[in-house]
């Protein structure tokens, strides 16, 4: 007889009792942070017409999708940190799931369309307003939707058919994938199997797209005679180069091995990296490396007689 569980205890980070505060308002501060941070982007974006290009464009849909991708993780963990029981019900845990791995493979993609819009940029200038007209940037970003909302839709079809029966403990803060896998009752190799041959496509495709984009960029940049021009070109791709970078390389490091890697303490740390940190970090990283973005801040928020 199976008793099937109906319920998870997300069982989080161990803290002491004098951890726990300390944790949640860091925790607390950083998704207010998080979420300031994206709709100030998103804000500015909108009401300087100097800022309205495919490059900010794509920008304020990156932070659109961040206020939302941090949104289904960040508000339980936050709330977990000073509970006692840490429940979530099945049907919780797998929308959370559900919406987590569309946020997740949408940035994806959206990062490799902006790394394409950086070599059309920088490779095809001339030509550039004639490619990256609003109809296709409207075309791409819808497509970046609509691929995370496949990817996701398929892992959870076959997710959603797993028993779950003795086993209630989730050894992570939030529902992934590979935790659940390992508490199922029944054969997960199939769900484990489509979960990673998505997992490589969604990463690996947009990964390699991006390699792509930016060693044309590389070979552009080199032939331009003065350091000048060459610096200038390197400072439009280096905001986006680095987000890149975090995001792929936790992410990478998460979701390259099967269900096996969740048997470590260090993948739940990692997890916080591209759930907590990157978020936090990506728009300071726009503001701070992008003059353009800095001066259209300025101009809205500055109050002027």
């Amino acid at each position: 007889n199976e008793t099937k569980v109906m319920y998870f205890i997300l069982l989080g980070f161990p803290t002491t009792a004098e951890q726990q505060l300390l944790l949640f308002s860091a925790l607390l501060l950083v998704y207010l942070l998080t979420v300031l941070e994206n709709f100030l982007v998103i804000l500015t974006i909108r009401k300087n017409h100097s800022l309205h290009k495919p490059m900010y464009f794509f920008l304020g849909n990156l932070s659109f999708l961040e206020i939302w991708y941090v949104s289904v993780i960040e508000p339980k963990m936050i709330v977990d940190v000073l509970s006692h029981h840490k429940q979530i019900s099945l049907q919780g845990c797998l929308a959370q799931l559900h919406f987590f791995v569309t946020f997740v493979c949408t940035e994806y993609v959206l990062l490799a369309v902006m790394a394409f819009d950086r070599f059309v940029a920088i490779c095809k200038p001339l030509r550039y307003p004639l490619i990256m007209s609003h109809r296709l940037c409207a075309q791409l970003v819808t497509a970046c939707w609509m691929c995370g909302l496949a990817t996701s839709s398929i892992k959870l079809s076959f997710i959603a058919r797993l028993s779950f029966c003795d086993e209630d403990k989730i050894n992570h803060y939030f529902c992934d994938i590979s935790p659940l896998l390992n508490i199922s009752c029944s054969d997960p190799s199939l769900a484990e199997l489509v979960d990673f041959i998505l997992a490589l496509l969604v990463i690996m495709v947009p990964l390699c797209s991006v390699v792509a984009s930016y060693i044309s960029i590389l070979i552009t940049v080199l032939k331009i005679p003065s350091s000048q021009g060459r610096q200038k070109a390197f400072s439009t791709c280096s905001s986006h180069l680095a987000v890149v970078v975090l995001f792929y390389s936790t992410t990478l490091f998460t979701y390259a091995h099967p269900k096996l890697m969740y048997t470590y303490s260090a993948n739940k740390l990692v997890s916080v990296l591209y759930t907590v940190v990157v978020p936090l970090l990506n728009p300071l990283i726009y503001c701070l490396r992008n003059k353009e973005v800095r001066f259209a801040i300025r101009k809205t928020f500055t109050c002027r007689r």
